[in-house]
């Protein structure tokens, strides 16, 4: 039996709706090693309209967070599925807006906060650094340092 892993932050849940739930997720992931294998199987390219049309992101401005050519998406779209990088690129991006909404209780501040350049992170919009690891781990900080009241 495998055991279930639940991601404390942020929930499986939200990234799962954000991404268009059940009707776009064959067999919705339950545990980080199930999250592993639609990584690598690639998740349906219907995730990257589901996010847009949740999140109101434009095409272009998720194009540009998850460094992904918007022809390349496009393409994507015609062939139904995402590489496995660029899946997990997409899932990076849907973690962070759903830690945001776990901070923030609300999705429109979210996006708002991840738009807006913030000291912190430089004077850069969080959503400018999503395209790298290491740029999402310093949003995911700032974020839990706003969570616990700390300036950021």
């Amino acid at each position: 039996m495998t055991p279930t892993v639940t991601l404390s932050a942020p929930s499986l849940l939200a990234v799962n709706d954000l991404l268009g739930g059940q009707t776009v997720l064959t067999g919705l992931p339950r545990s980080t090693l199930d999250w592993v294998t639609l990584i690598r199987s690639g998740i349906p390219a219907s995730a990257v309209d589901a996010l847009t049309r949740v999140t109101h992101l434009t095409q272009a401005e998720l194009a540009t967070a998850v460094g992904i050519p918007e022809r390349t998406l496009a393409r994507r779209k015609r062939e139904g599925k995402l590489t496995s990088e660029e899946s997990s690129r997409v899932i990076r991006l849907a973690r962070v807006i759903a830690r945001g909404e776990e901070v923030f209780e609300d999705l429109a501040a979210t996006i708002d906060w991840l738009k807006s350049p913030n000291a912190a992170l430089g004077g850069v919009t969080p959503l400018s650094l999503l395209d790298t690891d290491i740029g999402t781990e310093s949003a995911m900080d700032t974020l839990g340092r706003i969570e616990h009241g700390v300036f950021s």
